[in-house]
């Protein structure tokens, strides 16, 4: 079993940034063959990683601190008057949490979001292989939440169990429902299911003040942010 001290690391060759145009990037990832249990992912993502399929990694640039991971309190959480608002637009959604594994209706929505909703991003077209890559090749810890209106499956959010509290991994949803934010609304129904779970932290993974697409992370306050000196608090400016 691996440890945090004898877990191996590897930096990337500078590379094209996923979220600053005409930005380079440089990334760490933590040993791919390593055992990687829930202990060792917890204290991670406590440091700023981050998990995609079955990689952890964090930014590790040399020129560049623009990604700062952040996370929600949530027992110090209150929705503000937008938030309340998207509540009540999704009071009749109902959630299901199901073991992660490839669905079929998960990838058809998800494909569809992709398509319509992404096409300018990196994972524009959707594919199968890019998908189960991303999402289905993952620890025992993850959930997959699906989110239902009138029995017709709208969303899906992927979320990692931590011992401290849940890591927001994805959300993907049907376009046609856009607007019940429904981006806004699986946040919100993670932090609540912290809250039940009495843990901790909602982790966000990385805010980009320039990155519109990220944007959405200011709004949920408070927000702590990792820093040198540890995690802080740090204003959100939430509008309501």
């Amino acid at each position: 079993m691996s440890n945090l001290n004898t877990l191996k690391f590897y930096a990337t060759p500078e590379h094209p940034c996923s979220y600053l145009e005409g930005e380079l990037a440089t990334t760490l990832f933590a040993d791919p063959g390593a055992d990687i249990d829930q202990n060792i992912y917890t204290q991670l993502t406590m440091l700023g990683f981050r998990r995609s399929g079955v990689h952890y990694y964090k930014p590790y640039c040399s020129h560049c601190s623009a990604c700062i991971p952040v996370r929600v309190p949530v027992e110090q959480f209150t929705p503000n008057r937008s938030q309340r608002r998207t509540l009540a637009k999704c009071k009749d959604i109902k959630s299901k949490i199901r073991p992660a594994g490839f669905y079929a209706a998960h990838y058809s929505l998800y494909e569809k979001y992709i398509n319509q909703q992404h096409t300018d991003g990196d994972m524009y077209p959707a594919s199968q292989s890019q998908y189960h890559s991303f999402l289905v090749e993952c620890p025992p810890s993850t959930l997959f939440v699906e989110f239902t209106l009138n029995q017709n499956l709208i969303a899906v959010a992927v979320v990692d169990e931590l011992l401290n509290g849940l890591s927001a991994v994805y959300t993907f949803y049907d376009p046609e429902y856009k607007h019940l934010n429904l981006g806004t609304f699986a946040v919100l129904w993670q932090i609540e299911e912290v809250r039940r779970r009495e843990l901790n932290y909602l982790f966000l993974g990385y805010w980009i003040d320039a990155c519109r697409k990220m944007s959405y992370k200011k709004h949920f306050s408070p927000l702590e942010q990792l820093c040198e000196s540890g995690w802080e608090r740090i204003p959100t400016h939430a509008s309501d």
